[in-house]
């Protein structure tokens, strides 16, 4: 493993840092604002909660949809212009599904706020893996860490709204204008240049592969990014099901109040907010597949203890210990298919994010459907399963992070 870099990183790269850790924040703060405030959606368009789950999904499907296309978009532009261009656009989008009069135009603004969120989400990936490789050292999990805390931050925002009975296209226009405005400004405080400057110097003196031997490690490859497909995926159920449906299951199934239905979703970005914003630190002492498996069991126990012991207590406390478990998950997926041999720069990047949304997909429309025919109680089972599956195939990851 390459040692740590010891010397003090440029005052460019330090504000580049600062801005892609704003484009983080952004991206989480839009979407949360609207997630507490689903049961009003809900109830206003008097959905099921099939129908709903398949609104929902409507997010993912435009991610899938879109994904693949943020190579091509980061190669033409930078990936410093498509996260700040795109963060605007999501802004008006999420704004769109707040105001939106039917289920239609609910599913199709969050087809596009999917999409949008699916390209932002690769270019602001890929800026900070290209300012962590500046850095010389592993900062990628305090970047996921202050997408958390815009979590937390537009989970209290959407669950005051609620509580203030503020309406929600005004709630909505106002995020929108505070939060996406702004990112405009971010080619101007983001590395300049090729997303490949930092890269330009690696493996010139490596002799090259023969034919048969770049066959052998590009099908190593692809086996690796299934894998680690699968297990982004997992972290995808885990967070949605705190996204979507933990203020329905507390409001619902518990009776909470509105504002206290949204304390699910904030429970479980406080806690992967803590995982994450420490994660670097202990990713590098217990290695990441260590970490991962550990977190994968803890997800099962917490949700199993929520769903054993139905209360508001026992639910928040299981959300909790969810965010904590799936914390440093997705962030060492993503480092990890950056890093996949055999593979054209960024493509493992830009597939694992869009095997990711499959999660995403999956999910909402999964336990909406399970939620319809048993229980939503029943449906969140589905969530534990995801951690028995992290806790199994953790061990794909490796032991120690290269900082590349």
């Amino acid at each position: 493993m390459p040692p740590t870099s010891t010397v003090p990183p440029s005052a460019v790269m330090r504000r580049a840092r600062t801005a892609v850790g704003a484009c983080f924040f952004v991206n989480a703060v839009l979407y949360a604002n609207l997630i507490p405030r689903f049961p009003e959606v809900k109830a206003e368009l008097g959905l099921s909660n099939s129908a709903l789950g398949a609104a929902i999904a409507a997010l993912p499907l435009g991610a899938l949809l879109a994904g693949l296309s943020s190579a091509p978009l980061i190669r033409r532009l930078g990936s410093a212009r498509v996260a700040s261009g795109g963060l605007t656009l999501l802004a008006a989008a999420v704004w769109a599904a707040a105001a939106a009069p039917n289920w239609a135009a609910l599913a199709g603004a969050l087809l596009l706020a999917g999409a949008l969120d699916a390209i932002v989400d690769v270019a602001q990936n890929a800026h900070g893996l290209r300012v962590q490789r500046g850095y010389g050292r592993s900062i990628l999990n305090a970047f996921h860490g202050l997408w958390s805390i815009g979590a937390v931050t537009g989970g209290l925002i959407g669950s005051a709204a609620a509580g203030l009975g503020i309406p929600l296209p005004l709630h909505l226009g106002v995020v929108a204008l505070v939060f996406g405005v702004p990112a405009l400004f971010g080619p101007r405080v983001l590395l300049p240049g090729s997303d490949d400057a930092e890269r330009a110097d690696e493996g010139t003196d490596a002799p090259a592969p023969d034919g048969a031997a770049r066959g052998a490690a590009r099908r190593t490859a692809l086996l690796a990014m299934a894998a680690l497909g699968v297990l982004a995926a997992a972290g995808a159920f885990v967070e949605d099901a705190g996204g979507s449906w933990s203020a329905v299951y507390l409001r619902d199934e518990l009776g909470a109040g509105p504002a206290a239905a949204g304390l699910g979703f904030v429970a479980l970005s406080v806690a992967m907010t803590v995982g994450r914003l420490t994660g670097d630190r202990v990713v590098d002492r217990f290695g990441q597949r260590r970490v991962a498996r550990v977190g994968g069991g803890l997800t099962a126990a917490g949700v199993g203890l929520a769903l054993a012991l139905p209360s508001i207590a026992t639910t928040l406390l299981g959300f909790a210990l969810a965010g904590l478990g799936v914390a440093t998950l997705v962030p060492a997926v993503y480092h990890a298919a950056d890093e996949l041999p055999g593979l054209r720069r960024g493509l493992g990047l830009a597939v694992v994010n869009w095997l990711l949304r499959i999660g995403f997909l999956v999910s909402p429309l999964l336990i909406g459907v399970l939620a319809d025919a048993f229980s939503l109680r029943v449906a969140l089972l589905t969530v534990v399963l995801a951690g028995l599956v992290t806790l199994v195939l953790g061990r794909v990851l490796r032991q120690s992070v290269a900082h590349g």
